[in-house]
């Protein structure tokens, strides 16, 4: 982005950001014909427009001008940046949301195959009883009596790497294992077996994730020496709204937990949830989080809330698709070499909207029987959706990717 172009952002974000959710939706004038007015003439002139809406309008037609500078700057990027100011994502998300997805349909193709979609399978490996009280989850004990949820043993090492073959067969290259716990403290016997989970995951030629909570340095070695490839940790939304749904977990201790496995030279995978009651600038504080990390997340899964009976967000309307699509978009181009993963709530989604997302920067989904506690689409209805729509599933440990001049090249 141009130096120069950061000082008039700057002052453009202390104007209400109202003006700015709307840039380029309207003219910034409309004829009088066009607004059912007689035309003005000699014996109907037209009347004084005041100062003041007129300098309004400038100032308007002036951000609307910056945004798409910086749009345009943005889409014609040829590498990732991480010191983006939350002005400037701002300009970026509110963007039309047709033109918005435009380009980051563009700027997807230049750092993705677009016909490639990752499918991932993700296995519940040790069921309710947390202590955190996420407001979203059935799994904490705080809201066990209300969902009915039981609390279970850790699975079987042996029982995961089944799934984890079954999962393979039906062309997941991905497979990832969660556990309910906050923090991996005093879980030896449980992380000796995870890491054979993860080394049997690996011998099947899949990638591995797991998600376990909180996790300090040296766990995130022990789980790097066993072979694992990314670690979901997600940041949920931004940091203003995040106390108004978890208060057992800060902010702070999460990305701490992101730098520990970054650190450890894990990937990181870590998103958020839309619908949890947070505004459009939460949404925006969310990608400013992950999109000035010193390393973007390999992996960014866009959740859309399911809401679960007896949890404390369980009678919330669901989300709006154009708030998902939005947001995918935008994320595309604050973080164009990251895979972006249509993760909880798809199964909600219809077949169109699904293929929205994808031609937006969506390049990964979860398939299969269940995502932790709630629906999930199976391996093979989605087979058949990418059969109609030209997609093929994206190989393990390779991601290719369209540069200019060529046809594919690998990364």
């Amino acid at each position: 982005m141009r130096p120069a172009l950061q000082p008039a952002l700057r002052r453009t974000a202390r104007m209400p950001l109202a003006s700015a959710a709307r840039l380029g939706n309207f003219p910034a004038r409309m004829s009088t014909a066009a607004a059912g007015q007689a035309a003005p003439s000699p014996a109907n002139p037209a009347p004084q427009q005041p100062v003041h809406q007129a300098q309004a309008q400038e100032l308007d037609a002036a951000r609307q001008q910056r945004a798409r500078r910086l749009l345009q700057d943005a889409v014609a990027a040829t590498a990732p940046r991480h010191d983006w100011s939350r002005e400037e994502i701002s300009a970026i998300f509110y963007q039309p949301l047709m033109e918005l997805a435009y380009q980051a349909a563009s700027i997807h193709r230049r750092f993705h195959n677009p016909a490639e979609v990752q499918l991932c399978t993700l296995m519940n490996i040790k069921t309710g009883g947390c202590t955190e009280d996420c407001s979203y989850c059935a799994q904490s004990t705080r809201y066990q009596k209300g969902t009915g949820l039981e609390a279970k043993r850790v699975e079987t090492v042996e029982s995961v790497l089944e799934a984890a073959r079954i999962a393979k067969e039906n062309g997941s290259t991905r497979f990832c294992m969660g556990a309910a716990w906050r923090d991996m403290r005093g879980r030896k016997n449980s992380l000796r077996n995870i890491k054979d989970m993860v080394s049997g995951v690996r011998a099947l030629g899949m990638e591995s994730c797991v998600t376990l909570g909180m996790i300090d340095e040296e766990q995130a070695r022990e789980l790097k020496e066993a072979g694992l490839t990314a670690y979901n940790h997600n940041v949920d939304t931004s940091r203003e709204f995040y106390p108004s749904v978890i208060s057992t977990r800060t902010y702070d201790e999460r990305l701490k937990t992101l730098g520990h496995v970054r650190d450890a030279g894990i990937s990181v995978c870590s998103g958020g949830i839309l619908g949890l009651g947070e505004t459009s600038e939460d949404r925006i504080g969310l990608l400013y989080t992950v999109a000035t990390l010193p390393s973007h997340p390999e992996s960014f899964p866009v959740n859309a809330l399911v809401p679960i009976k007896g949890t404390p967000l369980g009678d919330r309307k669901p989300i709006e698709f154009t708030s998902m699509l939005r947001t995918i978009a935008a994320a595309r181009i604050l973080m164009p070499a990251t895979i972006i993963r249509i993760a909880a709530g798809r199964k909600t989604m219809a077949e169109e909207q699904q293929a929205m997302c994808f031609m937006a920067g969506a390049n990964a989904i979860f398939t299969g029987e269940k995502m932790l506690t709630t629906e999930c689409n199976g391996w093979d209805e989605d087979a058949a959706m990418f059969g109609r729509w030209g997609l093929q599933p994206m190989k393990s440990f390779r991601k290719l990717t369209v540069q200019a001049g060529d046809v594919a090249g690998q990364a």
